[in-house]
């Protein structure tokens, strides 16, 4: 019998959002300033969460670890946001939106959720045009649009190669103006150890003090996690080095449900790895295959040569190069999505055409585009790309092709939510990248900002008001509560128990070898084989890390090891559910794919009759098997069928 309520509203698919917020129950305005809200993350999501809380006149509290919320790794997309306004008048539309996420989410996703995440997306670019938000515009004064892989009408909203960053300044100048006016209380450098549980409802949460090392105890009517992906377990991802799965996993094993945990993203426009010392990789922004050809050369000995740096990609003619993505998918091209792409990318460079250093790599080449447009025009579009590129790499991209190769980029999966954006824990809600709600098993580029500020600006403020209607009565509970002080001594001791380990090994060698370890045995393909010896491996890794790590420095002080070796042990545990989901979907979709599920042309083959479901899982104890539950996804709109780009 299942634990989990998805609550999704009755009606017509196009009805839902609309009935549930003129029925949904609602907070007096005094009553609102009786209640705390804490939430933890201020990227898009947690950002604009807090300013949209704090304008309805809500008590917030909001905590992150960066010295400032602009620091948040929101800034670091780059492409733009999807939005189904239709200035290009080229055929999109709210249900078009919803289709092609339905789509490229591979029928893994929730219907009701992704309509309502298409539904508001025009109001999402209206509020940021409000704020400042520097959008490109068309010679007519109309937003300009990009086109994006998974869709063939252009709704890309962008600011040149730095959209999440301007997105980011306008959620946190509304942030700011209510922490002005004193309805947001902010809280940086706190690293997020735990939930506090009283009488089963998230009541507050546990913190360390990132400069002094203090346990700090904080109490909240509600608990809103916005703490973002989970990519850094593979140690590299093109997540920010701070970014991790804490918040989360603590829930996890505070009773939240953990959803399609394998549903990981790999991002095919990336700066390939080029050292052993590498702490992180760089993304190129998906808005490049726009005016970029992808290739490799058609001939392995061709291949041998440029791996070796006897010729140039310039010696090789135009008849030689084989554009594969074009040839494959001549609907999309270039443009089709991540998952497909990469998995091209990598067929191609495993069959011996890759080129680089490490054969691990292909080219993303704008020759075309910059006789077609000139260098001005690609400059003006991608100007900050090109020089980041051309920083790490030291070649001239308008010279010479970019090379670009997958990695792991963001994660579908995260905790399970219902309509409301709650968790099975009352009063705990997750929004943004952290819960599993609105991708399936692989974001459409552009997607992953709209969602954050969905949740934000336009959904949460109407589903919270559903739990604190009956919260107006809770009183304020004292942090010397007997659950927060046992909450605060279980996180001293943990923390004791890591400082105490007296090892050799660091932090970074550790979870470096683990993430080895996940990329090998669970990233771009996937095997039963493979799974099930990376998961033999991983009770070794753990021992390892328990045993042998060394933490310098003091564990009451400002100390980035003992933060960093937290987290890591959280990413092990992860790693392990990461590769239980992972075999126990025995078909291929979106991101996951198991290679024994693919068709003959070596695309993913879903098993709708058997997997149309979202995994939840549920801790139940150390030592303990967790338990699999399953929300059976239905599709009443958008019926599944074979994914095609061609």
């Amino acid at each position: 019998m299942t634990k989990i309520n998805s609550k999704i509203p009755e009606g017509p698919l196009a009805e839902k959002w609309t009935n549930y917020k003129s029925t949904c129950k609602l907070v007096n305005p005094n009553n609102k300033r009786k209640l705390d809200i804490i939430i933890v993350g201020t990227g898009l999501a947690g950002a604009s969460a807090a300013a949209s809380l704090g304008e309805l006149g809500y008590n917030v509290k909001v905590f992150c670890y960066q010295d400032s919320p602009r620091r948040a790794h929101s800034i670091a997309a780059q492409g733009g946001i999807n939005a189904a306004k239709n200035y290009q008048n080229d055929g999109d539309s709210v249900y078009r939106l919803f289709y092609d996420t339905i789509k490229g989410g591979d029928y893994r996703a929730r219907e009701a959720n992704v309509y309502r995440l298409a539904e508001v997306s025009n109001a999402i670019i209206d509020q940021c045009v409000a704020q400042g938000v520097p959008f490109a515009r068309d010679y007519g004064g109309l937003l300009d649009n990009r086109s994006f892989g998974g869709a063939q009408v252009s709704r890309t909203f962008y600011a040149r190669g730095q959209t999440g960053q301007q997105l980011l300044l306008g959620a946190y100048g509304a942030l700011s103006r209510q922490i002005k006016k004193g309805t947001v209380k902010l809280y940086n450098r706190r690293d997020m150890l735990d939930i506090v549980l009283i009488d089963g409802k998230a009541r507050g949460i546990i913190v360390r003090n990132l400069v002094t090392g203090e346990i700090e105890k904080y109490f909240g009517h509600a608990v809103v996690l916005a703490t973002g992906g989970y990519g850094n377990t593979y140690f590299l991802s093109t997540n920010a080095m701070g970014s991790n799965a804490t918040p989360v996993w603590r829930a996890y094993k505070k009773g939240a449900f953990f959803s399609n945990p394998c549903f990981t993203q790999i991002h095919p426009t990336c700066i390939p790895v080029h050292g052993d010392f590498q702490s992180k990789l760089t993304l190129m922004s998906e808005s490049l295959r726009n005016d970029g050809r992808i290739w490799v050369p058609k001939k392995k000995e061709d291949a041998e040569k440029l791996r070796k740096k006897e010729i140039k990609p310039s010696d090789i003619s135009e008849e030689d190069r084989d554009y594969y993505l074009e040839r494959r998918y001549p609907a999309f091209g270039n443009l089709v999505p991540r998952d497909v792409a990469s998995r091209a990318a990598k067929e191609r460079c495993d069959a011996g055409f890759g080129v680089g250093r490490t054969g691990l790599a292909v080219y993303l080449d704008f020759k075309d585009s910059i006789a077609r447009l000139g260098k001005n025009v690609i400059e003006e579009r991608y100007g900050n790309l090109f020089q980041m590129y051309e920083q790490i790499i030291d070649e001239n991209p308008y010279e010479t092709p970019m090379m670009i190769y997958p990695a792991i980029h963001y994660t579908m999966g995260g905790l399970w939510v219902d309509y409301d954006l709650m968790t099975t824990v009352p009063g705990l809600y997750a929004i943004g990248e952290c819960n599993f709600s609105d991708h399936g098993a692989n974001r459409l580029g552009a997607s992953a900002l709209m969602q954050g500020l969905a949740d934000g600006y336009f959904i949460l403020p109407y589903t919270i008001g559903n739990y604190l209607s009956a919260e107006i009565h809770t009183k304020r509970i004292p942090t010397d509560a007997p659950e927060f002080v046992q909450a605060e001594n279980d996180i001293k001791m943990q923390l004791e128990m890591l400082k105490n380990i007296k090892g050799k090994q660091s932090v970074d060698s550790i979870h470096k070898k683990f993430g080895k370890l996940m990329w090998e045995h669970c990233g771009m393909g996937r095997t039963e084989e493979r799974l099930k010896a990376g998961l033999a491996m991983i009770p070794e890794i753990k021992k390892e890390f328990w045993n042998d790590l060394f933490i310098p420095g003091e564990l009451n002080d400002f100390n980035p090891e003992i933060e960093k070796a937290s987290r890591v042990a959280d990413f092990i545990e992860l790693g392990e559910l990461i590769m239980k989901d992972a075999l126990q979907r025995r078909e291929s979709c979106g991101g996951h794919f198991r290679e024994e599920m693919q068709t003959e042309e070596g695309e993913a083959k879903r098993d709708d009759e058997n997997f149309t479901f979202v995994s939840a899982w549920e801790y139940k104890g150390e030592g303990t098997e967790p338990e699999l539950h399953k929300e059976e996804l239905t599709f009443e709109v958008a019926k599944p069928s074979q994914r095609s780009y061609k």
